[in-house]
């Protein structure tokens, strides 16, 4: 009998299952202690030098000079001036320092004052793109002078005129570019003069490139927070710009909505009027044929359905909480009470109503009323005081109503006598005197008063 000798390795897996690769060794602990911190260092690094290379060449607005939206032909040419006038002095400046201070041969002077001030010409439209040209610039300015014999007490590595356009250039940049593009300028300005300083070349006044980072931060500072304002009140007249025009839109749309709730009690009237008299038709005429009862008995059932669809409607355009009106609409008729409640309120009107109105169209009746009753409304708002006079007459062809409300201008200043209102006013008078095919005239006096002059259709058909 012989015997099996087991396997090395019994399986621990459960049958039908494919066997488990051993897991890797555990790093020592010299890699676990200085990898992931390494890693997390560089690729901090890499992401702080994309940000900046990307925050350096994306500039704002590229083409746009300071101030060139003002509206001043003087204030737009103010930057150019302030950049022509540091060209203009700093330029030979510059040659004659470089040359006789710092030992630069006079060609190569000439190129580096150039390179290092007439950029800023540029900077007034594209600050970012002259700062490249600027910094590049005064970079190579310090390394040309970094071998030659700089005279005793000289700053290096940027000279007093670098110092001056730099701060020039960094005006334009802050009133033009965002806080990463400024932040990313600052530190790579820093950079730049704390790099030569650990390169071992002390030379008087060794302190320049820390004067140079101090103040180019201050101004970055301020000309920031100037831009970051100026942008803030102008995102704030647009936003009051746009939220003005939809108060006006908001308020066109709820006078709309209340002009057809009045009308629909106009309309169901009718309605309802032409319901009955097709229903009682075949009561009231004998001898009617068949056909005739039939037609009758037609119209009633679609003037009930019709009303019915109008109700719906009206369910619609009644907001959620509001309540039907259920006292009947006003007319011309009670423009004499609207007066006298107005003269009780202590403004002085003055009423002339025609006493040959007649029967006038529900519509037009309700839109004469209403337009008396704004016209009034904004003379108490906007004129409190004022000597005011309400006009009501037919035109002499009969065939136009006239409502006419004239005020003078403002006597002492007294208390409104509507502190709530509509808010409509205007809107809602144009609004009712388009819905039934007239003309609305409004507009000021000259003495100061105010005038509103509607025009309403007695005998033409609503658009």
């Amino acid at each position: 009998m012989s015997s099996v000798p087991p396997p090395p390795f019994p399986p621990n897996d459960p049958p039908g299952f494919p066997p488990v690769d051993p897991p890797p060794f555990p790093p020592g602990p010299a890699a676990g202690a200085a990898g992931p911190p390494a890693d997390r260092v560089r690729r901090f690094a890499r992401e702080a030098t994309h940000a900046v290379g990307a925050a350096l060449s994306t500039p704002t607005e590229p083409g746009a000079p300071l101030f060139g939206q003002a509206s001043s032909r003087w204030v737009r040419l103010t930057p150019y001036v302030l950049a022509l006038v540091l060209v203009a002095s700093l330029l030979p400046v510059t040659v004659v320092v470089l040359v006789n201070d710092y030992g630069v041969n006079g060609g190569i002077a000439g190129l580096l004052a150039t390179a290092q001030t007439a950029p800023l010409l540029m900077a007034v439209a594209r600050p970012l793109q002259a700062w490249w040209i600027v910094f590049a610039a005064d970079v190579l300015g310090a390394l040309v002078t970094m071998n030659t014999d700089v005279a005793e007490g000289r700053p290096w590595p940027w000279t007093p005129m670098v110092v001056v356009g730099y701060l020039g250039l960094m005006l334009a940049v802050g009133l033009r570019e965002q806080r990463r593009a400024l932040v990313s300028v600052w530190l790579v300005t820093g950079a730049a003069g704390f790099a030569f300083e650990l390169s071992g070349e002390a030379r008087g006044s060794g302190s320049i490139h820390l004067v140079l980072f101090v103040l180019s931060g201050v101004v970055l500072l301020i000309t920031g927070m100037l831009r970051e304002r100026g942008d803030a009140q102008r995102r704030l007249v647009e936003q009051e710009t746009i939220s003005e025009a939809e108060r006006s839109r908001r308020t066109l749309l709820e006078e709309r909505t209340r002009i057809a709730r009045e009308l629909h009690d106009v309309v169901a009237h009718h309605m309802s009027v032409i319901t009955v008299q097709a229903d009682s038709a075949p009561y009231r005429i004998e001898g009617l044929p068949d056909a005739a009862r039939e037609e009758f008995s037609s119209i009633a059932a679609s003037a009930r359905e019709s009303l019915t669809e109008m109700r719906r409607l009206l369910a619609v355009l009644r907001s959620e909480n509001a309540e039907g009106e259920r006292a009947p609409q006003p007319g011309v008729d009670r423009v004499q009470q609207l007066v006298e409640a107005t003269i009780r309120a202590g403004l002085p009107v003055e009423l002339s109503l025609a006493a040959d109105l007649g029967p006038l169209p529900q519509a037009v009746d309700l839109s004469a009323y209403r337009i008396v009753q704004e016209g009034l409304a904004n003379v108490v708002r906007h004129a409190p005081g004022a000597r005011t006079r309400v006009s009501v007459s037919r035109s002499p062809n009969l065939e136009w109503l006239i409502v006419l409300v004239v005020n003078g201008p403002p006597t002492e200043p007294t208390s409104p006598l509507e502190t709530s209102g509509t808010g409509h006013g205007l809107v809602g008078m144009r609004e009712r005197v388009r819905l039934t095919g007239g003309r609305l005239d409004t507009g000021p006096l000259p003495d100061g008063g105010f005038r509103v002059a509607a025009r309403l259709p007695l005998t033409a058909p609503l658009p």
